[in-house]
């Protein structure tokens, strides 16, 4: 990385606001914007709005228009040199005569991985890379979880009261949190790829699973997953129902009704559980970039148990519930101080009577 100066930074967190925009509609493929600037004045701006579509360095250079010849893009991540749905941005770029392309960080899509630079560099435009790659990182960690780690990026949502209870004893669960908080769930799961819940949630709350934004922004329902070793629910409940597809995962040895419509596979099931691991990866290869787990205390320990959390979602409510009432967590087997998990706290704010915690495992040391 060189040194970037004032007007870098702010034109590539410019170029980061634009790539948020897709947050809802760009799953699979990662959140980009882009920029491009005449001696600091923008010309032409863009982001990458929908999968199929045009990416946001196309979007900016239509902008642009002839003003892009000697410009500088900004790019929140490194120009596609490889035909998909669209052309190689990178080709693009050249086209247009840009003569200095600033990115935030290198795709690590195995069919970029550099190509990008490579193609910029060949055709005489200057390429840097490395400005607020943190924050790029932080934008598109579904993806590059995906790429990098084989599996989606993890997050748990929860509600609990100040004693640390999620449900009565009953499973009665509605509603621990506030109007405000259940407003701001439905966001967290509008930008993720699949929601994630257990055979026990549908039977005891009967949640539906979808995506309700009151402000009527576009957004690419989510896919349902339902794991449900003996398919036990498949005949009930309102995770059927909608638009949104569901996918019911189950063992192996599962006899599923001969009428089943909704799609199914099996994963392997160890001393009575399912392999997690192996849940995650099979989302994976379906495209999922993040999955929000929305289930109860024992799918939630299971996924924490095993290492596979990165992100914990939790929505703390001014209400007690007692010690009859449900964890958080089931099955950690902590004995001793020494083997607490400890939380990073990434956002804590304030919604409505609620507070608002976003969390990340600290990792261990390997």
């Amino acid at each position: 990385m060189t040194g970037f100066s004032a007007t870098d930074h702010a034109l590539m967190a410019r170029a980061l606001r634009l790539a948020e925009r897709g947050a809802y509609t760009t799953r699979p493929n990662p959140m980009v914007g882009c920029v491009i600037a005449q001696d600091g004045d923008v010309v032409g701006e863009g982001w990458h709005q929908r999968k199929g579509g045009p990416h946001a360095e196309v979007f900016a250079l239509q902008a642009a228009g002839a003003r892009a010849r000697g410009a500088t893009a900004y790019v929140t991540l490194e120009p596609c040199a490889h035909t998909g749905s669209t052309g190689p941005c990178a080709d693009a770029l050249v086209a247009a005569g840009v003569s200095r392309v600033v990115a935030a960080m290198r795709d690590p899509f195995p069919q970029v991985d550099g190509a990008g630079f490579e193609t910029l560099r060949a055709a005489g435009v200057v390429v840097e890379h490395g400005l607020m790659e943190a924050q790029a990182r932080e934008l598109n960690r579904g993806f590059l979880s995906r790429v990098e780690r084989g599996r989606p990026w993890l997050r748990i949502k929860l509600a609990m009261s100040l004693d640390g209870r999620t449900a009565m004893a009953s499973g009665d669960s509605k509603w621990i949190s506030g109007e405000a908080s259940r407003r701001d769930v439905q966001a967290w799961r509008a930008r993720s790829g699949a929601l994630l819940t257990g055979a026990g949630t549908v039977l005891a709350d009967d949640p539906q699973l979808t995506v309700r934004l009151e402000q009527g922004e576009d957004f690419l329902p989510p896919l349902r997953v339902v794991l449900d070793p003996g398919l036990a629910t498949v005949a009930r409940g309102r995770v059927r129902e909608g638009d949104a597809p569901t996918l019911y995962v189950h063992a192996p040895d599962a006899k599923p009704p001969r009428a089943m419509e909704a799609e199914r596979v099996a994963v392997a099931v160890r001393d009575g559980r399912f392999d997690l691991e192996a849940v995650l990866a099979l989302l994976a290869a379906r495209g999922i970039n993040e999955v929000q787990l929305e289930a109860g205390a024992t799918l939630a320990g299971g996924f924490l148990s095993a290492g596979l959390v990165d992100e914990l979602l939790l929505y703390i409510a001014p209400v007690l519930l007692g010690e009859r009432a449900r964890p958080l967590f089931d099955d950690l087997r902590i004995d001793d101080m020494a083997e607490r998990l400890k939380m990073r706290m990434v956002d804590n704010r304030r919604l409505g009577d609620d507070q608002r915690l976003l969390l990340r495992p600290e990792r261990r040391p390997d």
